[in-house]
């Protein structure tokens, strides 16, 4: 590459070490490709978190002398810098300020920007206090590595930074004329997301909104003027989709020049069968915990049951949690019109304001081992007699394993205990305002109460997912195993990490194109339905069709048996090179190359195209067991049963 000789990169974000936000994701996973691309020229920026530094960081001064100049300069001021290893792929250098260490120059520095650039920032506002300084820690240790570092010769460094809240060092680095080539990446636009928040209908408005007085109404001006400053004043703007690209282009007037798509750190099974077998032990505890959820009146079965999940930040609209409980509605209303033997179990994963964990819920898990301890009891009182038996030397008949009065009293002293007069909960927790919780009151309108003669059963959990937790002991990743499907029809998503998550861990899921993981699916999969990432249309058909949209592609997968899903699952984790950051981290790489470009003429290679690279089974054809019979990918349930019997009988024999 162009810049490989000593052009250090300082990456810098209010994430880093500090998991508080999506973007946390986006920096922690990228770190290994970095570091292995640029070694110990890379740094990352951030603020102390005093809840989580133990955790995030290993705290120890740094090798490269000009960067611990500029750490002690700030020191000696009287403000608090932690130097050290950020603990996450990649082990990299992190540089962190403590904020409130430097309260004491925020007036000053406020009114320094104001001078400057006539940005004007209220008192009140306590999080763009800090990003005040924020900005003014960052731009002095940019400011003095950069001044020290030409004392040894001609210095060149990149500043790359993520989101408004790191804006302002962004601008006064171009105020203040520090000799470093600036990135900026908006992962979402602010007006974006405050607009769709308060239901306006922004993509078919996009270009007739006056920014500023959208941004005054909503008391965010100040916030805006930052972030398109700093959107103006960078030397290479990127975003992470079309969607957004479209977005920021009319909301902070500016075009990107590169997209930079987000990506994961995608771990490779050996074999096909890995990744099913996570899937097995995850379902399992699924499976366990709906036995409790459900006990007295669990009359569907579980072996024909399947698992579909929401989950994401409590943004009701803009995660499309609305448009998924109405198409939840209508498929339960068709599968009991066909006599569908399929129940579907929907979770919806968001963290809202709760009291503490539902009674019932508790209950029911605790009655669920009581009822599996009674059975484990029974058990082995049959096989102490069969052994007996078998010791005589007798083949064992009916008499000799009946269940004589003890173990019928066990099972009925569980089974009358497991009894329950009113209906399984909807929510796992007892909720702050459950009256005028957004997902309750949706759930009341459509009466998904979680009746016998429903088959599709509701369980809203309001709290992140953890494998601690009394009532569902699993983790995010263990939790998204074990379902069979993610549903994701996003009205405001600017990338979508739920749906890619789903991606690399092998299992289908459902995204719109108003979401842009969606948009880079359409743009780069051909067949992606094929492939097991179904993509709803909420920007050119009514609310309604897409209501109608996503309930058809959940009823199709309901249709599917067992063996069409493991193909399909299957299919979905071929996906992933896709989206491994191994390929997706070349376009961090271009908008590097041309800051460089742009602030010291460097020459400029042409931009990475996914189009030229190899992504194994990306462009839809598919392997030769499972193309048709004219070799074709587009094959019908009938066939795909058949090529799915055959290649199992091939791997028994093998």
């Amino acid at each position: 590459m162009p810049y490989e000789h000593n052009v250090p990169v300082f990456e810098i974000a209010w994430e880093v070490a500090n998991k508080v936000g999506g973007i946390y994701t986006v920096i922690a996973t990228k770190a290994g490709v970095s570091v292995k691309e640029l070694g110990d020229r890379y740094f990352c920026i951030g603020l102390v978190n005093h809840t989580q530094i133990e955790t995030e960081v290993d705290q120890h001064d740094l090798k490269n002398a000009n960067v611990m100049a500029a750490v002690e300069s700030i020191r000696s001021q009287g403000i608090n810098v932690v130097t050290g290893r950020w603990l996450v792929d990649g082990y990299p250098q992190c540089i962190l300020f403590d904020l409130a260490t430097a309260g004491y120059k925020l007036n000053d520095w406020k009114y320094d920007l104001f001078e400057k650039c006539k940005i004007e920032l209220p008192d009140n506002d306590l999080e763009t206090n800090d990003a005040t300084l924020f900005g003014n820690l960052t731009v002095q240790f940019l400011q003095h590595v950069s001044e020290n570092g030409a004392k040894d010769g001609e210095f060149q460094a990149i500043a790359h930074f993520h989101e408004w809240l790191v804006g302002v060092g962004l601008i006064l680095a171009r105020t203040n004329n520090v000799n470093v080539a600036t990135l900026f990446t908006t992962h979402a636009t602010l007006l974006g997301r405050y607009l769709c928040a308060g239901n306006v209908d922004m993509y078919n408005n996009l270009s007739t909104f006056d920014c500023d007085a959208e941004a005054g109404k909503r008391g965010i001006y100040h916030r805006y003027c930052i972030e398109r400053a700093a959107t103006h004043c960078a030397h290479v703007f990127t975003t992470v989709s079309d969607i957004t690209g479209d977005e920021a282009t009319h909301l902070l007037k500016r075009k990107p020049d590169v997209l930079t798509p987000n990506g994961l750190n995608v771990k490779k099974f050996a074999a096909l069968h890995e990744f099913q077998n996570l899937h097995q032990q995850s379902k399992a505890v699924i499976q366990q915990f709906v036995r409790g959820h459900f006990h007295g009146m669990l009359d569907f079965d579980m072996d024909k049951t399947l698992f579909f999940f929401l989950a994401g930040r409590y943004e009701f609209r803009n995660k499309g949690c609305d448009v998924f409980i109405e198409a939840l509605a209508r498929l339960n209303y068709e599968l009991q019109e066909m006599g569908s033997d399929k129940t579907v179990v929907a979770f919806i994963v968001m963290s809202g304001k709760v009291t503490s964990f539902n009674v019932d819920a508790l209950e029911g898990q605790a009655i669920a081992k009581q009822v599996e301890a009674a059975v484990e009891k029974v058990k082995g009182s049959i096989g102490v007699k069969l052994l007996k038996v078998a010791d005589e030397g007798r083949i064992p008949d009916d008499n000799d394993i009946h269940l004589d009065k003890r173990d019928i009293m066990e099972l009925k002293k569980a089974i009358y205990s497991s009894r329950r007069k009113n209906l399984p909960p909807v929510v796992t927790h007892d909720l702050v305002d459950d009256k005028n919780d957004e997902v309750l009151e949706n759930l009341r309108r459509v009466k998904l109460f979680n009746n016998k003669h429903d088959r599709v059963k509701m369980i809203f959990h309001p709290q992140f997912l953890s494998s601690t937790s009394p009532i569902l002991p699993l983790d995010y990743d263990g939790f998204v195993r074990g379902c069979h499907l993610g549903v994701f029809p996003s009205y405001y998503e600017p990338w979508g990490y739920t749906p890619a998550e789903c991606t690399v861990m092998g299992v289908p899921s459902i995204t719109s194109n108003l979401a842009g993981f969606g948009g880079f699916i359409e743009h780069h999969v051909p067949n992606f339905n094929h492939h097991g990432t179904f993509v709803v249309d909420r920007r050119f058909k009514s609310a309604d069709e897409s209501v109608n949209q996503l309930k058809d592609y959940m009823k199709d997968f309901c249709i599917m048996d067992r063996r069409e899903r493991i193909v399909l699952r299957n299919r979905v984790e071929r996906l992933s090179d896709l989206l491994d950051w191994k390929s997706l981290g070349d376009y961090y790489r271009y908008a590097r190359q041309l800051a460089l470009h742009h602030k010291y003429n460097y020459p400029l290679e042409g931009p990475p195209t996914i189009e030229n690279r190899n992504f194994g089974d990306t462009s839809g054809k598919l392997p030769e067991e499972l193309k048709d019979k004219d070799g074709n990918d587009k094959i019908t349930l009938e066939e795909l049963r058949d090529m799915m019997a055959k290649m199992m009988r091939r791997g028994s024999m093998g």
